[in-house]
């Protein structure tokens, strides 16, 4: 299990906060904040502050990286890239989570790599990450000035026939008896816009695979703006399906037959595809070495076998 109780002994009365610091080599910050989160112990008991001086033995709960072999599939001197599965959490979202990507990024890299900009759990494809402190202020910079261009593929219902741009604002979802987890279009909500454009129609499925270029990087963008066009992704288990469908989807209730049913297809299928950016008149550009528009056909034709069986 990734998060385990690491065993310290304090020589001296200490405050744990300076202790942490120099056994463990955190910053101020991050040693306080591993008390804020409760991860310091002695004798069974939680430690809550930071200042506390303390002597004797501690455990401390610590995040050890465990890999499934999961290797980057682009990898330079400062960054690298990874191309992640469908259904893999890019963090560990609690103590329960035994596997993310960041166990990957911290046995190649070590704790200074960051992940950099983030993908949803079921949505696959290319992830940068930075291999150090200057690269990760670097690449975030970028992303928060909307200078590294991305394009998704993305497997839709329907003829979806000519090139679009949707220019429609997101809001978090504000109505309580719904999914809060949505992003809705409103009026009042953040400007956001993506391109859309059709590469090939599949009639024996009724379906679309669509190139879709975000020029903002709201939650949910691609998604909510193809259901808002009537034409949401296939295997999406938020938009595009009723609400029950997606609270037992989230319960983790809902089984593979009622899903293919509800969203026809067994995962999300949008792919993070290319990615290109520049960093001191260095250009790079990267795409995904996966063959998308079989993967996500032979997903979309799931749903057809499965009636037959």
């Amino acid at each position: 299990m990734p998060y385990i109780k690491k065993p310290f002994l304090i020589p001296k009365p200490t405050p744990i906060y300076a202790f942490l610091m120099e056994a463990m080599g955190l910053s101020i910050k991050e040693s306080q904040r591993f008390v804020d989160r409760g991860r310091v112990y002695q004798n069974d008991v939680v430690i809550t502050e930071k200042n506390q001086r303390l002597s004797g033995a501690i455990e401390v709960v610590v995040y050890v990286a465990k890999s499934q072999g999961l290797c980057p599939v682009f990898e330079e001197e400062n960054f690298a890239l990874f191309d992640k599965p469908s259904g893999l959490l890019v963090h560990p979202t609690s103590r329960k989570t035994h596997y993310s990507l960041y166990d990957e990024i911290l046995h190649h890299f070590g704790e200074e790599a960051k992940i950099v900009h983030r993908l949803d759990r079921e949505t696959s494809g290319l992830i940068l990450v930075a291999k150090n402190k200057p690269w990760e202020v670097t690449l975030k910079q970028l992303f928060e000035k909307r200078r590294i261009d991305k394009t998704y593929v993305a497997l839709v219902r329907g003829h979806f026939q000519t090139p679009m741009r949707v220019d429609a604002p997101l809001l978090n979802n504000q109505d309580y008896s719904d999914i809060k987890l949505r992003m809705v279009v409103h009026e009042s909500g953040k400007p956001s816009q993506t391109d859309f454009e059709p590469l090939r129609y599949f009639a024996d499925i009724d379906a679309t695979l669509v190139k879709a270029t975000p020029h903002t990087g709201r939650q949910h963008q691609i998604r909510a703006h193809l259901f808002h066009v009537k034409h949401p992704i296939l295997g999406d288990p938020l938009y595009g399906v009723p609400t029950w469908v997606s609270e037992q989807y989230l319960d983790e209730t809902l089984t593979l037959a009622e899903r293919l049913e509800w969203m026809g297809a067994s995962r999300l299928l949008l792919h993070a595809n290319t990615l290109a950016f520049s960093v001191e008149e260095t250009a790079y550009a990267y795409q995904s070495p996966l063959d998308i528009e079989t993967l996500f056909y032979a997903f979309g034709k799931e749903k057809y076998a499965n009636n037959c069986m």
